[in-house]
């Protein structure tokens, strides 16, 4: 393409050429990332929580940008989503969210958002025009295959049925379809209300609380196996991750990486590839000095 491109001389041959360069980089970035991606459940679907930090309006506001962010993300790589739980908030944004990520190595692309995510803005919601400092935490879960055992008893199980219902309070179906289950000796508790059918919302619900329980008693060994390598590591990550800045000046920064982008319209609309390819490099890296 690229001589037949400077003997024509056609903006046509010149386009063409552009884009199958742009689709080459693209298709070797993702099979770059996906080497990276070794570990035991990162070819997994994903189980994604974001919760909005204390602040009222302002936190739930960006709590629902982060919920957009990781839709418009999913999007552009193919992966499919399903909102399952949703906690609106009083005024605007949302108080807390459950989805399913599902597509080829969706956990491992999406454990690198695990953490607290900050944001500094001019608040939409002061009459005064005041920067205001906004959290939200991110947490993940692999989706577990069917064959993987964990022992649930019925017994250790609470089950309660109520009514799906959406903002205002308004019912979205007449029978109690929605289905929250707490498991007493963890005291996890997962609800699902996004099916009409009490059936789908008890399988998802329960999918869902089978890897929490898997992920909780996986984290349990490891801190018993090597206690002073998670204080390691606890320490180089830390809980916030990423801060976002829309004011004074526009500024995305991962504080794991170090990596900073100026195009924040960009990143909130999804294009945080370049943040997710940093963290697994870095993870690889940690990997291998730890070995």
């Amino acid at each position: 393409m690229s001589e037949i491109a400077k003997e024509t001389e056609d903006p046509k041959d010149l386009e063409e050429l552009e884009s199958r360069v742009n689709a080459l980089e693209e298709s070797l970035s993702s099979y770059e990332i996906e080497r990276m991606l070794g570990g035991e459940n990162d070819q997994n679907n994903a189980i994604i929580y974001i919760n909005a930090g204390a602040g009222g309006t302002e936190a739930q506001d960006w709590a629902e940008m982060l919920l957009r962010m990781y839709l418009k993300w999913a999007e552009r790589k193919g992966l499919e989503t399903q909102v399952v739980d949703m906690l609106q908030g009083e005024e605007a944004g949302i108080k807390n969210v459950t989805f399913l990520l599902k597509g080829p190595y969706a956990y491992g692309y999406f454990k690198c958002e695990v953490g607290i995510h900050r944001l500094v803005r001019v608040s939409p919601f002061d009459a005064n025009n005041r920067r205001h400092t906004s959290f939200a935490s991110v947490y993940a879960y692999p989706e577990l295959a069917e064959d993987i055992p964990v022992d649930i008893r019925e017994e250790d199980l609470r089950v309660d049925t109520f009514r799906s219902s959406g903002p205002g309070g308004q019912h979205v179906n007449r029978t109690e379809s929605a289905i929250r289950i707490t498991h007493l000796p963890t005291g996890i508790v997962v609800q699902c209300q996004n099916e009409r059918s009490q059936h789908k919302n008890r399988a998802i619900a329960m999918a869902i609380l089978k890897s929490r329980i898997y992920e909780l008693e996986k984290k349990k060994q490891e801190e018993k196996m090597n206690t002073l390598n998670k204080e390691k590591k606890d320490i180089s990550w830390g809980s916030q991750i990423r801060s976002y800045t829309l004011h004074p000046y526009k500024l995305i920064k991962d504080h794991r990486t170090k990596t900073e982008l100026h195009n924040a319209e960009a990143v909130l609309d999804g294009d945080i590839d370049p943040f997710i390819k940093a963290c697994l490099l870095f993870l690889t890296f940690e990997q291998k000095s730890d070995n």
